[in-house]
Order: structure tokens, then sequence, then C-alpha cells
């Protein structure tokens, strides 16, 4: 009898733990876009742009990014990834430190220093999340171009003393990394210097709604990722927040 009585709570809870999976795989392929198209735009300054042809500034940034595999050979940066969730009766959270290291040619990869929290999100987000990145870093296939994004100039701005070109972006192809938002471009450099964007397309019922904010920052003649955050509003209630510190640069020659 007693058996039969705690038959029906097992499979509540199985049933709560499956769906608690599926909203943090769906959370997964959301907080892949923060990873798609990174830009290490070196900094040495381009011919000033016409601000009335946009084309011109798209395609000069896109030439910056491309000296990258001629300028940039190596880093190395300790990151801090912090994940929480907070929904279906349950909240958690998870830390992980990661040394991530870029290599011209290779790519990046990355070494777990240490880790804390729930498991669940370690294990089927925040490690998903690195070997995707790792992947794609190699690849290439969400860069921010004009390939996968068409760019409708919005405005010009001033922020800290430099001007800055505002783009809206709308991805030209079908890809989980792509988005839709808006872009900052550095005038001098021709740099992203911010992202603000949600996914190009909801990749998952359980996802109501997600906001990505994400900053680069000028590194000695680099514009490198500084900061990001993502929050996603889960469609039965609660939400799910991702922040990456993406640490100090150390520059170098690669080893071996």
């Amino acid at each position: 009898m007693q058996v039969i009585e705690r038959l029906p709570v097992r499979l509540k809870f199985r049933r709560l733990q499956k769906l608690k999976l599926c909203v943090l795989m769906s959370l997964l392929v959301v907080l892949l876009i923060l990873t798609g198209g990174s830009l290490y735009a070196h900094s040495q300054p381009a011919q000033s742009a016409n601000a009335a042809d946009p084309a011109e500034i798209v395609w000069r940034m896109v030439a910056q990014n491309e000296t990258r595999a001629r300028q940039l050979k190596y880093f190395t940066s300790c990151r801090h990834y912090h994940i929480e969730f907070h929904g279906l009766g349950h909240s958690m959270t998870a830390d992980m430190h990661v040394q991530a290291t870029y290599t011209a040619g290779a790519g990046k990869t990355f070494h777990v220093i240490d880790e804390s929290g729930s498991h669940l999100l370690i294990d089927h987000v925040l490690t998903k999340l690195l070997e995707t990145e790792q992947d794609d870093s190699r690849q290439q296939k969400a860069a921010l171009t004009p390939f996968n994004y068409t760019f409708i100039f919005d405005r010009q701005t001033n922020e800290n003393g430099r001007l800055l070109y505002v783009f809206s972006v709308e991805p030209k192809v079908k890809n989980k990394l792509l988005y839709r938002g808006k872009v900052w471009i550095d005038a001098e450099d021709y740099a992203v210097t911010q992202v603000e964007a949600q996914p190009a397309e909801n990749p998952s019922f359980w996802i109501k709604k997600t906001e990505i904010h994400h900053t680069y920052e000028k590194v000695g003649e680099f514009w490198l990722p500084e900061t990001n955050r993502s929050e996603s509003q889960v469609r039965l209630g609660g939400s799910a927040v991702l922040t990456i510190d993406y640490g100090t640069y150390q520059f170098g020659e690669p080893h071996g």
C-alpha cells in the first residue's frame, strides 16, 4: 500500500525534473547566442567613413575585424560565469571560473579552474556553453557580417568622448547563434563596442522572452569582450540570468 501511495509522488518528481531539464536545455540554446560572432577587432585607425554611407561603415568594420588573424595571435583570460534559475518551485545557482585561451588559426580552448552550485546548471548549461563557443571559434559561422545580417543605420551618438554609429541588425540566414537588435560601432576604430539584442527566433516554447546585453572594451590595440548579461523569462513563471565577466586579458605568443 505504501508503494502505491509513493508512486504518484515519484512520478510527479520525475516529471518535474524532466520539465526543469527541458527548460534548461531551451535556455542553453538562448545562451549560445552570447558566444556567436564575438569580435576581436584590431583598433588600428581606419580612414574616416562618410556617416551618410552606412554600407561603407559596415564594411570598414568587417575589414578591421579580419585583421584579427594577422594581429591578434594569442591571449589568455580568467572568466567568471554566474547563472541563476528561479522557477518551477525551485531556485538554482552555479558559478564557474574558466581560463580561456585564444590562438589565432586554432580558436579558443577552455580550462575549468573551479565550479560550484547546481550540477544540473553546470553540466547542462555552462559546460555545453563552453563546448559550443570553442567549436564556433574555429568555424565563425555566426560572425557579424553582411553575409549573415542586414544592417540598417539608426543614428550617431557620443559616449565617453567617442563617436559611435548605431545600427539595427536582422539575420539573413537561419542559425541558432544569430540575434536581432542593435550594435554600436566605434567611429575611429570601426569595432563593435556594445550589443543589445534578442534571439532572432524564439528557440523554445519554454522561453517567453530574452534580453542580451554585451559590452566590449579596448585593451591595448584590440577590442575584446568585457561583460555579458542575458536574462530569460520562463513561460511557466520564473527567470534565468547568466552573467559573464571576461576578466583581464594577457597577451603573448602561442606556446609550443
